[in-house]
């Protein structure tokens, strides 16, 4: 029983916009405040270091490694646009200058599926003992005996976007409510579908934190209606081809209702399929590409659940900053998550949301 797009939700939560902390209310409604517009991004280098507290110590000439966990991709170029500017901004905020500048490296796998690459990279980095490491891990457990390997050489690291197995091995984790992704896709999906219906996961990784937590929060926001169902759940990293799998599942369920992707590539992996069926499954995605704004406004999608990955780069650099006058491993007290936002055709196009919004 395949439903048309719902009417839209402004979600809840805490948006960080240029380091300012902002609280929102209840589902359904949201206290907008300081949220960076596209003019805002263009603003000066002494405007936005203002806001960094210098009365944390940096360690002068430190550099700071960051091993993504793929360096292509408009949701990456984001996260690692945020770094170049926290970069730039802490050192403006200082007045380091020449030698005594922050350095960051940005180094990882063009594909999200290549742990070996991503595990072969993090040797040769902490090999070159940097005062920090910033790691987006692809899988939560392939990468622990480097870090223990950075502890035992007191270097500290933080980990964003998502996380490791052993968090008593980082000393911090800045990225996005993965619980909260899924668990907004699953009420949405819940909304279009009149609670009823079955439903396909398109998933990345499976051994990716972020990853599990998006579908663990999906499943558990449907299954508060007994008449959802999953039909089948697919991983990108245990199967051969996705796409085919894709298609093949497509074809075997043809009575499903919706649709749900759990990362960029998924979700525009999904909308490259052709598809000639004009009762479409509803789709939801997450992480608004190009390809997802265009199929939310000509009606292919209802929504994104998306993440705001500039602000994300932004305070795991400003975080590895202060870490760089400190030895090894301290353990934050607190973990520091971004709110994601649910964009739809009532607000893509409105510049409140435009962290969310993501660009070539």
């Amino acid at each position: 029983m395949k439903k048309a797009a719902a009417a839209a939700v402004v979600l809840t939560g805490v948006i960080l916009a240029g380091g300012i902390a902002v609280k929102s209310g209840s589902l359904g409604e949201l206290v907008i405040a300081s949220v960076r517009t596209e003019d805002e991004t263009e603003q000066s280098s002494e405007e936005t270091a203002v806001q960094i507290d210098t009365s944390v110590p940096v360690l002068p000439g430190s550099r700071i490694a960051v091993v993504s966990k793929c360096v292509s991709g408009e949701f990456w170029d984001m996260v690692h646009q945020g770094m170049d500017a926290a970069v730039k901004d802490i050192n403006e905020a200082y007045g380091l200058k020449s030698n005594d500048q922050i350095k960051m490296t940005f180094e990882g796998p063009s594909d999200e599926l290549n742990v070996e690459e991503q595990v072969n990279t993090l040797d040769a980095v902490i090999s070159e003992n940097p005062a920090v490491l910033c790691l987006s891990a692809s899988d939560m457990n392939s990468c622990l005996a480097q870090l223990e390997t950075a502890a035992e050489n007191d270097i500290p690291v933080i980990v964003f976007d998502s996380n490791v197995s052993d968090d008593q091995l980082i000393a911090d984790f800045y990225g996005t409510d993965n619980d909260r992704v899924g668990e907004i896709a699953g009420e949405k999906m819940a909304e279009a579908l009149e609670q009823q219906g079955d439903i396909l996961i398109f998933a990345a990784q499976g051994k990716t934190q972020s990853n599990q937590k998006r579908v663990d929060g999906f499943k558990n926001a449907i299954a508060e209606y007994s008449e959802m169902n999953i039909l089948e759940e697919l991983y990108a990293d245990e199967v051969e081809d996705m796409n085919a799998a894709m298609q093949d599942a497509l074809k075997k369920h043809p009575e499903a209702d919706g649709v749900y992707c759990t990362n960029a590539d998924m979700s525009d992996l999904y909308l490259s399929l052709e598809q000639t069926d004009e009762q479409l499954p509803v789709m939801i995605g997450v992480d608004a590409t190009t390809k997802q704004q265009a199929a939310v406004k000509d009606g292919r999608e209802l929504g994104i659940v998306s993440q705001d990955p500039y602000e994300m780069g932004y305070q795991t650099i400003l975080a590895a900053a202060h870490m760089t006058d400190s030895d090894g491993v301290q353990k934050s007290e607190e973990t520091d998550l971004l709110e994601p936002a649910w964009i739809d055709s009532s607000n893509i196009d409105n510049p409140e949301y435009s962290n969310f919004i993501y660009k070539k």
